[in-house]
């Protein structure tokens, strides 16, 4: 369906063009946060797939969604809509895969009894 309804609702272009900027910013965060992990010199263990995989699967939803943004369809409400559906499901993974992340590691340290005051 290349030609859109006249009567359906569309998004003002400004609007969208905010949306697009920070769905642009939240995904250069998470792949920020990604780089910085796995650039660090502590070894990567099993168990990280845990939170590695939620952080990947979302930071590619947000890909998908800036993806959509971008066409000219993203104007009509409904294909809006889907997009930010989809950019805040990725948003919400990519959280609970940071979360776990640091879950892990507080657990990591705790166990190894480093932590202060123990």
């Amino acid at each position: 369906m290349d030609e859109h309804d006249p009567k359906e609702e569309l998004i003002e272009t400004i609007f969208r063009n905010g949306t697009i900027t920070v769905v642009g910013i939240l995904l250069a965060f998470s792949l920020g946060f990604v780089t910085h992990w796995a650039a660090n010199p502590v070894p990567w263990r099993f168990y990280d797939l845990f939170a590695v995989v939620p952080i990947l699967v979302g930071i590619a939803l947000q890909m998908r969604a800036l993806s959509m943004l971008l066409e000219m369809s993203s104007l009509r409400r409904p294909i809006y809509e889907r997009a930010n559906r989809i950019f805040m499901a990725g948003l919400i993974l990519t959280a609970c895969g940071v979360g776990l992340a640091i879950l892990l590691d507080v657990f990591a340290v705790a166990a190894k009894g480093t932590l202060p005051g123990t």
